[in-house]
């Protein structure tokens, strides 16, 4: 099988399952307990019920199920994502306005992790059972057992408030609103904590893989064999060991960088970050449904993308996987 049949089989076989994914989306969520229109209607809600049937009869809320989601999937196929409750705008406007945020955070970590749990894995791989091994790899487990809120705000509390090194809240200062190198370096020094954070609890993953799959190809014959010959074991490691060993991965990575759009929701609203993560996490409470659809959109999508191009990279790094 060539590589344009491959990729064209890939994909209409995409198309189904995000489809799949958003039709029981759409029929958990609006299924899900609670009215919105309770939550746009406040105080006269709780009074009125004659305006909460109006609500509920200007957003469509009154009609049965199936034909909402009919009229959602129509109005999908014209790229309209519909309007937020809350926001009162385009819930494409509001994904759009969010996602360079998230993807500053998410993606700068899962980048810095990446690198990182490489490499430490590697070593660790080279020096396996020495005490700079047993250090490395209980590190990586205390971190892979701590939840990120936590993390974040131990360091908050260290470098945020006792040493008071970084801020501790928002994405920039009211001093670098007008803009220019100032408020973009503002920024970047906001993002500092919460970019820690994320790369702290991502590279135990990478480490492990990079780690376990190292020390599975030093043990294999090939290995024995050039060494048997007098190869030396720098090269050996940096022509074959490392290549074998990246392809988990890498998996993993395009995984994270398909989620990598819902933003991290503790994280961000631990630092008060303004990212997607924020937005999906308050209209879950606000049952602000378009938004939450809006928002598995765009996960399913590049999920699927993700996953995609993971595949077709790994038959480009390693020949003896096939198309077909």
């Amino acid at each position: 099988m060539g590589m344009g049949t491959y990729i064209a089989k890939r994909v209409v076989h995409s198309i189904g399952i995000i489809f799949v994914i958003l039709f029981l989306n759409f029929i958990i969520i609006n299924s899900a307990p609670g009215n919105p229109a309770l939550f746009m209607g406040g105080e006269v809600a709780l009074s009125s019920p004659e305006y909460v049937k109006a609500l509920m009869h200007r957003w469509g809320l009154d009609k049965p199920l199936y034909e909402r989601t009919l009229i959602y999937f129509e109005h999908l196929l014209k790229g309209d994502l519909g309007y937020s409750y809350r926001y009162m705008e385009p819930v494409s406007s509001l994904i759009l306005e969010r996602l360079p945020v998230t993807l500053l955070l998410t993606l700068s970590s899962s980048l810095l992790a990446f690198v990182i749990g490489v490499w430490l894995g590697l070593a660790s791989a080279r020096r396996v059972k020495s005490k700079t091994d047993a250090a490395i790899t209980t590190t990586m487990f205390v971190f892979w057992s701590t939840p990120s809120f936590w993390l974040g705000i131990m360091l908050m509390i260290l470098f945020g408030v006792r040493l008071r090194l970084f801020p501790v809240s928002g994405m920039v200062s009211v001093s670098h609103l007008g803009g220019g190198i100032w408020y973009y370096l503002d920024i970047l020094y906001h993002a500092v904590l919460p970019v820690t954070t994320l790369t702290l609890i991502m590279t135990p993953l990478y480490y492990k893989l990079t780690r376990d799959t190292a020390i599975q190809q030093l043990r294999e014959d090939y290995v024995t064999t050039f060494r048997a010959v007098g190869l030396g074991e720098g090269y050996l490691f940096r022509k074959y060991v490392f290549r074998n060993s990246i392809l988990p991965p890498i998996t993993a990575f395009g995984l994270q960088l398909g989620y990598a759009v819902a933003g991290a929701v503790l994280v961000e609203n631990v630092f008060g970050w303004p990212g997607m993560g924020r937005l999906l996490l308050d209209s879950i409470l606000m049952r602000d449904y378009p938004v939450i659809m809006g928002i598995y959109v765009f996960v399913s999508v590049t999920v699927i993308l993700s996953i995609l191009l993971v595949d077709i990279l790994y038959a480009l790094l390693d020949p003896r996987i096939k198309y077909g």
